[in-house]
């Protein structure tokens, strides 16, 4: 009989992972534009255990969100990632933490999402996101895309039911291979 192994393997990598559409914030900071996270509002009432929907709903509701100013959106303010970022993975570094993952705000990137040309400060800010996850002795760990994309996306195209929007997914990944 074969036995299990115990502990880990020397080259695990030990790591912390989050998604940028929960903590960056900066929603409006540097060209960003709305991503269907931005319109999800608090409600302290919702029975999260039984949830029938993901997404923003009609496209009235849609339109209610964004122009609302009284209700707590709290992914447009995450943890203020997009600011605290250098503290956030030292706090990581001291863990002992061997790894990050994160993933890219495509409307960072795109603010609308069927641009040509990249949004320059968004490919900053991760380029050095990842020097300093780099710099800290942590290998960076990227998603592309993780349940978040920009709104302008659903709202003129329907999503990912779109081929064209396929199409501009694939221009973020050209966009940050060759960036970053």
């Amino acid at each position: 009989m074969k036995s299990l192994p115990t502990g880990f393997p020397k080259d695990f990598l030990w790591g912390g992972a989050s998604a940028a559409c929960q903590m960056e914030g900066a929603y409006d900071v540097d060209g960003r534009g709305l991503s269907t996270s931005d319109i999800h509002e608090y409600d302290k009432n919702q029975d999260r255990a039984h949830i029938e929907k993901e997404g923003g709903g009609t496209l009235a509701g849609i339109k209610a969100a964004i122009a609302d100013k009284e209700g707590y959106y709290p992914k447009r303010y995450g943890i203020d990632f997009y600011h605290t970022y250098k503290e956030d993975l030292a706090y990581l570094k001291e863990m002992g933490f061997k790894a990050f993952r994160t993933s890219i705000s495509w409307s960072r990137i795109f603010p609308n999402g069927d641009e040509l040309e990249p949004n320059e400060k968004g490919l900053e800010f991760y380029d050095h996101l990842i020097d300093e996850i780099i710099k800290d002795g942590m290998e960076p760990v990227i998603t592309i895309s993780h349940y978040d994309i920009p709104l302008h996306l659903v709202t003129e195209y329907g999503g990912f039911a779109n081929r064209k929007v396929i199409d501009f997914f694939c221009s973020i990944w050209k966009s940050i291979t060759r960036a970053l």
